[in-house]
């Protein structure tokens, strides 16, 4: 192909790309978690696949599209509902008075040895009228976020079933086909093999290590620090519940920041036994339930330094919101394993230009 026809070319498919990209970019979240969801239960479509003696893809597709409905969007619809229902709840009551951060901070403070009064004073915490309005007025504010994110979900609800169709649709057809479609992607990325290989492997192992092990491992925690929460008449169980299945995604910090200071305001208020029980269901039931299943389900050769896992998190919720906890680490992951082909490439490359530059010696 001339060098003018190969240039248009470029420009055409670079043009139609970008017009395709811009029209289905409304629907973005859809297709990404369609991809996730297909790379995630593949293995399980392959085991039906088997079971039915290979004959029948498209049965193998749908009872493997029943069982993530049943397993996964139903229970997450469920948990929202029921999530929504108790933001509402919160609202009402942060703004009746009847849940008084300021207070129970008020209350800490003056259970404290005045030892510790200085100490804070020296940081400023001490001003106990200044922290209380704070304290106050964040939690109104926290929950009239949460309370507007509730109306919002239910304002978009037409939106939602949309984009929860086209994912259901797009997951039968990447189910089906996935087998078929990954040559002809592989093709299209002008890699040498070995790199082709090495990338969608690890974007696969990515994706099932930041989804299969990182959300179960969240929720995992959460469920058991809400049914602690309930256990204890906190109220709002299934909220804080939910707020350390989030937490759970940053290492380092997770769920404590949650039932630290619930334990701290037991116990310096009198309510020893549940402050005990708390500090040690959280250190050795919801602490260490990290350390027993990451290495089960995510694999110790998967996972990306803790700092790197923390600031591809935060970077990606702040630039995809809600997505952006799977995309962030996705992206670094990816990014890591680019420069970690990085020197092999260059070696390759060098090794074609000293086979160049023989072959036109040896040609002269």
């Amino acid at each position: 192909m001339p060098t003018l026809h190969f240039r248009s070319f470029l420009l055409l498919l670079t043009a139609v790309s970008i017009a395709f990209i811009s029209i289905l970019l409304p629907f973005y979240a859809a297709i990404f978690w369609g991809g996730v969801l297909a790379v995630i239960f593949s293995p399980l479509y392959r085991r039906l696949l088997r079971l039915l003696g290979g004959r029948s893809p498209s049965l193998a597709a749908f009872l493997t599209l029943l069982c993530i409905t049943l397993i996964v969007i139903l229970p997450m619809l469920f948990i929202t509902a029921s999530l929504a229902n108790e933001v509402a709840g919160l609202y009402t009551r942060i703004n009746s008075g009847q849940l008084n951060l300021g207070g129970y901070y008020e209350q800490i403070v003056g259970a404290l040895p005045p030892s510790v009064h200085s100490w804070l004073d020296s940081f400023g915490l001490g001003d106990l009228l200044s922290i209380r309005e704070k304290l106050s007025d964040g939690a109104l504010q926290a929950s009239q976020f949460l309370a507007k994110q509730a109306v919002n979900v239910g304002q978009n609800t037409f939106q939602f079933v949309v984009g929860l169709g086209i994912m259901l649709y797009l997951l039968f057809f990447l189910l089906r086909d996935g087998a078929d479609m990954v040559p002809k992607l592989k093709r299209l990325i002008p890699l040498e093999d070995s790199h082709r290989q090495g990338l969608f492997q690890k974007f696969a192992t990515v994706v099932r290590a930041t989804v299969k092990g990182n959300i179960v491992i969240a929720a995992t925690q959460g469920l058991l620090g809400g049914l602690m929460f309930a256990f204890l008449g906190i109220q709002g169980s299934l909220f804080w519940g939910v707020m350390m299945a989030f937490l759970s995604l940053l290492p380092a910090v997770g769920a404590s920041l949650i039932w630290v200071p619930v334990a701290i305001y037991f116990l310096v208020t009198g309510a020893m036994w549940q402050g005990i029980v708390l500090i040690l269901f959280g250190v050795l039931v919801i602490g260490l339930l990290d350390n027993l299943l990451r290495p089960i389900l995510v694999g110790k050769d998967t996972k990306l330094p803790d700092y790197v896992v923390l600031i591809s998190t935060l970077g990606g919720l702040s630039v995809f919101g809600l997505n952006g906890f799977v995309i962030g680490p996705l992206f670094a992951a990816l990014c890591m394993a680019c420069w970690d082909l990085f020197p092999d490439a260059v070696a390759q490359h060098q090794q074609g230009l000293q086979r160049e530059i023989k072959s036109t010696e040896s040609s002269d």
